[in-house]
C-alpha cells in the first residue's frame, strides 16, 4: 500500500544531487537508503540530542527495506518523512517516505532498523532517555 503524508509525523527537505541520477535518469534505488539515514539522523541530532562526535551511544543499522512506487529525480526537491513504527528497549524501526515536494503520495517508502550500542564496546544498550523521548514523540501505530 502507498503511504500518505499522514503516515509520518515530521517532514525533512532533501537536496536531489546530479550524482543521485543514474543511466535511466532517475535517482538509483541505493540513494534512498542514504536519503532514509540522513533523516532518521537528522531527527535524533535535532530532536534527541544525539552527539555523533563525542556521545557515548550511537546506533548502528542492522535492516532496511524499500518499495518504489514512482521515479525521481535531479532536480526535483524532495521530502523524507519520518515516523517510529517499533520502539523497543535497544532499538527503533523507523518508517520513512520520500516525497516529491508538497506531494500526497510516497515516491518511496522504507524501513531502516537502529540499534543503540555504547561507543567503547559497541555493545547493545538501552536507548538514551533524550533519544526515547523524542521517538516517542513520533510513534505512530498503523
Amino acid at each position: 500500500m502507498r503511504p500518505s503524508r499522514e503516515d509520518f509525523a515530521v517532514f525533512y527537505p532533501i537536496t536531489t544531487r546530479w550524482s543521485d541520477n543514474d543511466i535511466y535518469g532517475h535517482v538509483n534505488n541505493v540513494v534512498y537508503y542514504s536519503y532514509f539515514d540522513t533523516v532518521a539522523n537528522q531527527y535524533l541530532i535535532a530532536e534527541g540530542g544525539l552527539d555523533i562526535d563525542q556521545g557515548e551511544t550511537i546506533a548502528f543499522v542492522v535492516s532496511s527495506g524499500c518499495d518504489y512506487f514512482e521515479p525521481v529525480a535531479y532536480p526535483q526537491s524532495l521530502e523524507g518523512g519520518i515516523a517510529v513504527e517499533h520502539l523497543g528497549n535497544s532499538s527503533v524501526r523507523y518508517r520513512i517516505g520520500i516525497f516529491e515536494q508538497g506531494a500526497s503520495q510516497a515516491s518511496a517508502c522504507g524501513f531502516f532498523t537502529h540499534v543503540f550500542v555504547t561507543r567503547a564496546d559497541q555493545k547493545s544498550c538501552p536507548i538514551p532517555t533524550d533519544i526515547r523521548a523524542a521517538l516517542s514523540r513520533i510513534h505512530i501505530v498503523l
